[in-house]
């Protein structure tokens, strides 16, 4: 009862109230899988039920094409977006201004912007959880000595085998570098170089015969649990997903994950602007994050719903430990820099379809 409460507080503080929301909806658009599942159990099915409000889910494969399609169509209420994504889109004008005092509730001692994480509020979003793009190994594939660390990834003499990455240059580009020994704090910057471009291709190269692609975010895990690769890039939630729910014999290298922002964006197009904002203040409450990281492991965005994360509901396992941005995992993590892929990403791309041509 005191969580219901609390619930409805969070929810009628913006001018209407939950009454004149009943028989409405509000569609969410997001990532699928068991991501979407876990959303579904720990924010929508919560929302709807201290409001009346019905969830519609759209799924998408992200991209700021798919959002540009969704509100030419005009249907799309509230959007799940990777922050690079999301400031795109806001530049593209396809995404809703928004300030944190509209869509944050305030925690009970700690001010919102001191809550959040350092850079969560941008013009168009407000990030609601930080996911890492991480390595992983077949078990069976190395019954002595395991890869522990970026370097091993590119090296195929110690650990020969294939490669299971995305057909993308996001990421690959800065575990290049960080293979090279290039110190975590100057890899965008060397990168933002002709020569940083060189090396880090330049060290790619070295697995060229070695890479099968992926390009659905299930497939790096299946690849691995049918040995088609021994090591695979892929996310950290998925990952987690396919060893613990699915048995399948995988272990995740911390070393060198590229931890981004997921974000919460409102489509500019939506009817429903009030709602929607509405809906992103539930979703950032610290209940609600802490209960999605208890399903899934991605880390909140807000201090204040970190301590609150407990057990895995059904296996048990303690998910702080599994979440990208616990301390022991942090020391050797990047954490991406959204601008520059947002303003990069035409160069980047052209540049990974020429490495791509000349093999």
């Amino acid at each position: 009862m005191q969580r219901l409460k609390y619930l409805l507080m969070i929810l009628l503080t913006g001018p209407a109230a939950s009454a004149a929301w009943a028989d409405e909806t509000l569609t969410i658009v997001s990532w699928g899988g068991v991501y979407e599942q876990a959303q579904r159990q720990a924010i929508f099915d919560p929302f709807s039920k201290a409001t009346g409000i019905t969830i519609e889910n759209v799924t998408y494969s992200g991209g700021v094409d798919a959002v540009r399609n969704g509100a030419a169509q005009g249907d799309w209420d509230v959007i799940d977006m990777i922050e690079d994504q999301a400031i795109t889109a806001c530049d593209a004008g396809l995404l809703s201004q928004i300030s944190f005092d509209q869509v944050a509730v305030a925690h009970q001692s700690i001010p919102v912007e001191d809550d959040f994480l350092l850079g969560a509020f941008r013009n168009c979003s407000i990030a609601q959880n930080v996911y890492s793009t991480v390595f992983a190994y077949n078990d069976r594939a190395f019954l002595g000595e395991k890869p522990e660390s970026i370097a091993d990834f590119f090296d195929l003499e110690k650990f020969p085998g294939t490669r299971a990455l995305l057909r993308d240059p996001d990421v690959i580009l800065e575990w290049a570098l960080m293979a090279e020994g290039v110190p975590i704090d100057q890899v965008y910057d060397l990168l933002s170089t002709e020569r940083g471009m060189r090396l880090a291709f330049r060290r790619l190269e070295t697995l060229r015969g070695s890479i099968i692609w992926w390009e659905t975010v299930d497939t790096p895990a299946e690849m691995l649990n049918d040995e088609r690769a021994v090591m695979a890039s892929g996310y950290n939630g998925r990952f987690f997903s396919a060893a613990q729910d699915d048995g399948m014999p995988i272990t995740i290298v911390w070393d060198g994950q590229v931890i981004s922002y997921e974000t919460w964006s409102i489509l500019r197009s939506s009817q429903k602007q009030e709602l929607a904002r509405q809906f992103v203040r539930f979703a950032t409450a610290p209940e609600q994050l802490a209960a999605l990281a208890e399903l899934i492991p991605y880390g909140p965005t807000r201090t204040s719903a970190i301590s609150r994360v407990g057990l895995h509901e059904t296996t048990g396992v303690p998910m702080r430990d599994h979440l990208p941005n616990a301390p022991q995992y942090v020391d050797r993590a990047l954490y991406g820099d959204s601008l520059w892929y947002a303003r990069t990403k035409d160069f980047r791309r052209r540049r990974f379809e020429a490495w791509l041509r000349e093999g």
